[in-house]
């Protein structure tokens, strides 16, 4: 499980360790690992010999591991030059072995010229506890070191985003590669400030010990956590012990939205599937084993978790829909047109769990906010969504998030997701998926987990190795290749 820790907690881990070490040597460490990346970065038989690098370097210790870093390239016979935006801030230490090594200095005032001849751009403007995007003296670089064809690698993050919360306030520095210390910060794996990082290298400097006693603030599954949560037949199952899950969804004029769901569902592992809504003809059509009812939910026959909302409009009859599933002792999940339906003090009497799957949009609406606020701050609203209604969680999106309403319990962001996935009723789809795994008897946080992880891996098995054009209906028929994938 990759896992994420705030600069706090970092920062504590850092200060334990540096009292167990001579002076210097956690920076050496870092510049060892950083300089390593920055000669694997640059372009095949490029080479570090002869290599044009330039250093932004801002104050502390991101500074001082940037000069350090190009102290080493320097070293191994590449022209370093070093642009300072606080001489008199500038780490000491690095400054000298920069200087030492061969490397030279320059102000910031028509730098611009030599990050655009540079074939790597080395951005030590700000460490992880900057906040607010940069200052305006180092704007004009970081816009040269996007424009140029350089690789830009961040330290530790880039310069100008949050590193405990993905925002970005501001200008930043666009990565083609971030190399991070010790663990992950949020930051690095939550848009906007994600798509800012480029691939993550995470060095290890030996901060484990301290973090160990200490939970995450934010985690990812990987394959193995995935393969173990994931349900499957035994001996014994038959369908209904394998989970029965309930679909309303669709309308006449969306039919496509139940089809689409039951579609996802029946992929995932359901060993059966009741329909209840008006385009029973369409879902039978595309697939003739879904047990269908003329409704009300109620009255459809044992389920163990409903889905609720894709395509359902808004009429009196989706409303009652709604508030009879919202009714039942099972797990819900509430989804589209669901979610303008719900009441929040009966999400919040539930005994059962509930798991709401929201865009930004429908979020900004369930929380009254703008949804640039929610694009902007997904972490902060992800969390307050979940509080708010007692419920968990799923804001999809560039980076989808789960949190769970207890406190204290680490959100989770997937990280299988692609924009190829940007495409009418691929959230139907993921509803399907995620409510055949509540059905099979997951916890909703691992069923949303779960239920997104297997959504964006299924995406991009059926948009292949270099990408293509796919419809919702694709994603869910590569449920099977990515759920074979995962087990592997």
């Amino acid at each position: 499980m990759r896992q994420a820790y705030s600069v706090e907690t970092v920062r504590t881990a850092e200060r334990e360790l540096m009292a167990r070490l001579p002076e210097g040597a956690l920076m050496q460490r870092a510049a060892a690992g950083l300089a390593a990346a920055c000669a694997n970065a640059l372009a095949p038989g490029r080479g570090v010999y002869a290599a044009r690098v330039v250093v932004l370097t801002g104050s502390g210790d991101n500074g001082g591991d940037a000069l350090y870093a190009g102290a080493r390239l320097a070293r191994r016979g590449a022209g370093v030059t070093a642009v300072l935006l606080a001489p008199q801030k500038a780490h000491a230490g690095g400054l000298a072995a920069l200087r030492a090594a061969g490397g030279r200095t320059v102000a910031p005032d028509g730098a611009e010229a030599l990050i655009h001849r540079a074939d790597l751009v080395l951005d030590g403007i700000v460490g992880i506890g900057g906040k607010g995007g940069l200052r305006p003296e180092a704007v004009p670089l970081a816009e040269a070191a996007h424009a140029s064809r350089a690789v830009v690698v961040a330290v530790d993050l880039p310069s100008g985003v949050d590193a405990d919360t993905g925002e970005v306030r501001g200008a930043a520095v666009r990565a083609d590669m971030t190399v991070t210390f010790g663990t992950y910060k949020p930051g690095l794996l939550i848009d906007p400030a994600a798509g800012y990082a480029g691939a993550l290298r995470l060095i290890d400097i030996g901060l484990g010990p301290g973090l160990d006693r200490v939970p995450p603030d934010l985690e990812a599954l990987q394959h193995a956590d995935v393969a173990a949560l994931l349900p499957g037949p035994d001996a014994e199952s038959d369908k209904y012990r394998r989970g029965v899950i309930g679909v309303v969804a669709g309308s006449e004029r969306y039919p496509g939205a139940a089809v689409l769901a039951v579609a996802g569902a029946l992929r995932a592992g359901a060993g059966a599937v009741r329909y209840v809504g008006p385009a029973a003809g369409a879902v039978l059509a595309r697939f003739p084993e879904t047990l269908v009812s003329a409704g009300p939910p109620r009255k459809a026959g044992r389920v163990q978790a409903w889905v609720v909302g894709p395509g359902l409009g808004d009429g009196p009859e989706a409303c009652r829909a709604v508030d009879d599933v919202l009714a039942s002792d099972v797990p819900v999940l509430v989804d589209a047109d669901g979610l303008r339906l719900l009441d929040r003090a009966i999400v919040r009497s539930r005994s059962a769990g509930t798991v709401l799957t929201p865009h930004a949009g429908e979020a900004a609406a369930l929380l009254g906010v703008a949804r640039e606020e929610v694009e902007a701050g997904r972490l902060d609203h992800v969390r307050r969504l979940a509080a708010a209604f007692g419920a968990t969680a799923l804001l999809k999106g560039s980076t989808t998030l789960v949190a769970s309403p207890e406190p204290g319990v680490q959100v989770r962001v997937n990280p299988t997701g692609t924009s190829w996935l940007a495409t009418a009723g691929s959230g139907d789809v993921l509803s399907g998926i995620t409510g055949s795994l509540l059905a099979a008897g997951l916890a909703p946080r691992d069923a949303a987990s779960v239920g997104a992880y297997l959504h964006g891996l299924s995406a991009r098995v059926a948009a292949g190795p270099v990408g293509a054009p796919i419809a919702a209906h694709d994603v869910a028929a590569a449920l099977p290749d990515a759920w074979r994938d995962i087990r592997s």
